[in-house]
């Protein structure tokens, strides 16, 4: 802009001079900014289109990217001071620079092409090394991985969706590890291992949070019954309770991010309104999916057993049961079960190793195609009556049903009466036939279905039975 400026007119030689002297303050105060979750040592997701995105004190300057993999310079114009651009990326890969430019440039550095994870849930997805962890002290001297990175949102909640959190990405490394998310960690090193490719992993959890303050406010404002339930679970000073508080600060500001899945480990807090908690669940699988704009796997750990001195020793039992449905309704989810490896005494049980271990065998064969790998310990599949015995049949069996221990513990059978009696069993392949005395007419068959209940059912790869139950008595299903 040029001014002509007539010297004997001084007080409009005075306003043009300060003007001028105000867009040169606002000049050496321009900057370009982008999101906390695009920095240095960063995981992109490898063969992909990543979004590249952030902000601009100048409305509607001219922003260019360039990924030194390929060197091809993408360009957009910011509008109103935001901007964004899609970014190829290559396969896994680095490590790389991504430079961004405009009337400034920013070089981001040590960047990594693989693939990216988001690890969220409560307290047994939060709990680091340092929290309790099986051989923690070795875990933490060997997790020098510099291909392995962290990046963690840090616990806060806003009543608005947020464009932007705190957190940066860190290498793998004793010190770095010993405070990210034990079952993530476990989880990405497994990937890792297997795939030979970088892996990005993105913590966001919160000890003790209801699966309703991760869905988004429209979305779950749609079942006002859901919404009531929230009234059920105690408020508490150190977590938040109401819907999407702990969505809007802390999954929100990373939908821009390409990523290849989500694991889940989050449960327990929904005991008190389980009747909803696979219409709760299944709603925030489908609505980040839809904010994702992809429709990523989901893979989750069912609660594992603890004595919560409830009443009726059932609440965690039908969150399982709403974990299982949800396993079977909602497309590309997997369940990890872990009720062989908890703990009655600690909710969080600290054998994080093999809950990581069951998380990656179903990315590994659902989600990367890996061959001859079991990832599903038995699945409940049909109930036949014959006269006085119950047979129940599995699937995910690989070569039969194996028995931990000189007996089948936790299978009940029940009457019209409604009353459970423990079932004598025998495995037979992919099937298990139950009898009992006090039961000559069965009409429904229970497994493992207490908080409790600690049963020794496998397939011939390791992996536990899932928890289940033929009958809606009681609780009714959702």
């Amino acid at each position: 802009m040029n001014f002509v400026v007539n010297s004997t007119t001084k007080p409009l030689r005075k306003i043009v001079l300060a003007y001028v002297f105000f867009l040169c303050c606002l000049n050496a105060q321009a900057k370009i900014w982008l999101p906390s979750v695009l920095s240095d040592n960063m995981v992109l997701q490898q063969n992909s289109e990543a979004t590249i995105w952030g902000w601009t004190t100048r409305a509607n300057e001219k922003i260019s990217v360039t990924g030194s993999w390929d060197n091809i310079k993408i360009t957009v114009e910011a509008y109103q001071g935001t901007w964004s651009l899609k970014l190829p990326t290559p396969k896994a890969g680095g490590p790389f620079t991504v430079t961004i430019e405009g009337h400034e440039k920013i070089i981001l550095t040590n960047v990594l092409i693989g693939e990216v994870w988001i690890c969220s849930g409560q307290s047994n997805m939060e709990w680091t090394p340092l929290h309790g962890l099986d051989n923690a002290e070795k875990e933490i001297a060997n997790a020098t991985y510099s291909n392995i990175r962290f990046f963690s949102v840090p616990k806060h909640i806003s009543k608005y969706p947020q464009d932007d959190s705190f957190g940066e990405w860190v290498e793998s490394a004793p010190e770095t590890m010993k405070n990210f998310s034990s079952v993530g960690y476990f989880f990405g090193r497994r990937l890792h291992k297997d795939l030979n490719v970088p892996v990005g992993l993105i913590n966001s959890s919160w000890g003790g949070t209801n699966v309703e303050v991760w869905i988004p406010e429209e979305v779950i404002q749609q079942k006002k019954e859901l919404v009531k339930s929230i009234d059920r679970i105690p408020e508490n000073v150190w977590r938040p309770r109401n819907e999407a508080l702990a969505y809007n600060a802390m999954i929100h500001p990373l939908i821009n991010f390409d990523v290849a899945g989500a694991i889940w480990y989050q449960g327990e807090s929904n005991r008190v309104n389980a009747e909803y908690y696979h219409q709760a669940f299944s709603m925030m699988i489908n609505s980040w999916r839809k904010d994702w704009k992809k429709e990523f796997p989901f893979y989750f750990v069912e609660i594992a057993p603890y004595n919560y001195n409830s009443e009726t020793n059932l609440e965690a039992a039908y969150v399982r049961e709403a974990q299982l449905k949800t396993m079977q309704t909602v497309e590309n989810t997997g369940m990890a079960v872990t009720n062989d490896i908890g703990n009655l005494k600690d909710i969080h049980p600290t054998n994080k190793q093999e809950v990581g271990r069951r998380l990656a065998l179903w990315a590994l064969a659902k989600t990367y195609g890996v061959k001859d790998i079991a990832y599903s310990g038995p699945i409940y599949k049909s109930l036949k009556i014959e006269k006085s015995k119950a047979i129940v049949t599995f699937d995910f069996t690989g070569k039969g049903l194996e028995v931990k221990g000189k007996e089948v513990k936790e299978f009940f059978i029940a009457g019209a009466d409604k009353k459970f009696y423990p079932a004598k069993v025998k495995v037979y392949g992919n099937r298990v036939e139950l009898k009992s005395k006090k039961v000559k007419k069965p009409v429904a068959v229970r497994f493992a279905f207490t908080e409790t209940a600690l049963p020794n059912l496998y397939n011939s790869h390791g992996l536990p039975a899932a928890a289940f139950r033929t009958d809606d008595w009681g609780v009714k299903k959702k």
